[in-house]
């Protein structure tokens, strides 16, 4: 269950102060795992990838972000 919950990069703080960081800490894990696409404009994404970019992407939100952020359903949006 820790492996649930586990960051593989700080959260983006609700502030915004480390979103450089978080921007380019995103895009390489994305890449790692093969989903680099979702966050690339006028890609032909299948709905599992984007799915599971979303995924990774909340998960490396600060809470009251995910809040904010609920209704959004594309990574790219994100």
């Amino acid at each position: 269950m820790s492996d649930l919950t586990k960051l593989e990069f700080e959260a983006l703080n609700i502030t915004g102060k480390n979103y450089l960081s978080w921007v380019l800490d995103a895009e390489i894990h994305l890449d790692a795992k093969g989903l680099g696409v979702v966050i690339i404009a006028e890609n032909e994404i299948s709905s599992r990838d984007k799915a599971k970019g979303m995924i990774f992407l909340r998960h490396h939100l600060h809470e009251g972000l995910k809040a904010e952020y609920f209704t959004v359903k594309d990574p790219l949006e994100l």
